[in-house]
């Protein structure tokens, strides 16, 4: 498993932002059921958008200010949510900008992971979601790997 980071994320980071800059106070955290995308460039075709998690299941995802041993937490201040709009098993995520509509794009700023009880990128109690269920994270972390 290994968060794979789209090619409009890392030429972004590497010439005009940083990962809080272009997510902090613009994103949401989608989460799939279906075929994972090969990488995170490509179209989710096929894939069920299970839950949009935001802030307060309505407004952009916000981060702390600054990062730890190369940690980015989730604002602790926020709640972030999202009301199951389908059920089904979640597979993988996207974080995205909110306008992001899930087509093929070498410049959308994206991060793509797997969804799992373990060993997964994203980790959640259960993969089972159901429609109409709220589905919260108390915890959210971002991080580059080691050099």
């Amino acid at each position: 498993m290994t968060v794979k980071s789209s090619t409009g994320l890392r030429n972004a980071m590497l010439a005009t932002s940083s990962f809080r800059a272009l997510f902090h106070g613009a994103s949401q955290l989608r989460i799939y059921a279906g075929p994972i995308p090969a990488n995170a460039d490509a179209a989710t075709t096929g894939a069920t958008l299970l839950v949009t998690i935001r802030k307060d299941d309505t407004d952009p995802l916000g981060f702390e200010t600054t990062p730890a041993d190369g940690v980015l937490q989730k604002a602790a201040a926020e709640t972030w949510e999202g009301t199951v709009a389908a059920s089904g098993t979640a597979a993988f995520f996207r974080l995205v900008l909110t306008a992001d509509d899930d087509a093929a794009s070498t410049t959308a700023p994206r991060l793509q992971g797997t969804v799992g009880l373990a060993g997964a990128d994203l980790v959640m109690t259960s993969t089972a979601l159901v429609a109409t269920a709220l589905q919260s994270f108390n915890n959210a972390a971002f991080t580059l790997p080691p050099g």
